[in-house]
């Protein structure tokens, strides 16, 4: 069975940084393009990051873009997301996700399978 498997999440104050995790198992994770979403308490999830299965290229929500950085490393079956100047309207529970297609990869629809999120809480 396919499982992904976050962590690194934590509290940390603004402007600081985290790094997030996500261990994949079950699937051939390099045929996988990789997403990051976040929820935070009654609100929608919503896309942040998204990296191809060969790591070759990224797409960031502008949200995020220039203090977010994806990546991913095949051999390890790991994907990563390295979170710099970090806000409080950053504070969510972070969720990796797993796609097979080619297609829009910032919406939910496009992944397959989904961890169960680690929580980021940032605060003032």
């Amino acid at each position: 069975q396919v499982l992904l498997v976050e962590s690194g999440g934590g509290l940390v104050q603004a402007g600081g940084s985290l790094r997030l995790s996500c261990a994949a198992s079950g699937l051939t994770f390099s045929s996988y393009g990789m997403g990051w979403f976040r929820q935070a308490p009654g609100k929608e999830r919503e896309f942040v990051a998204v990296i191809s299965g060969s790591g070759g290229s990224t797409y960031y929500a502008a949200s995020v873009k220039g203090r977010f950085t994806m990546s991913r490393d095949n051999a390890k079956n790991t994907v990563y997301l390295q979170m710099n100047g970090l806000k409080p309207e950053d504070t969510a529970v972070y969720y990796c996700a797993a796609s097979s297609r080619i297609a829009d990869r910032t919406t939910r629809g496009a992944y397959d399978y989904w961890g169960q999120g680690t929580q980021v809480t940032v605060s003032s």
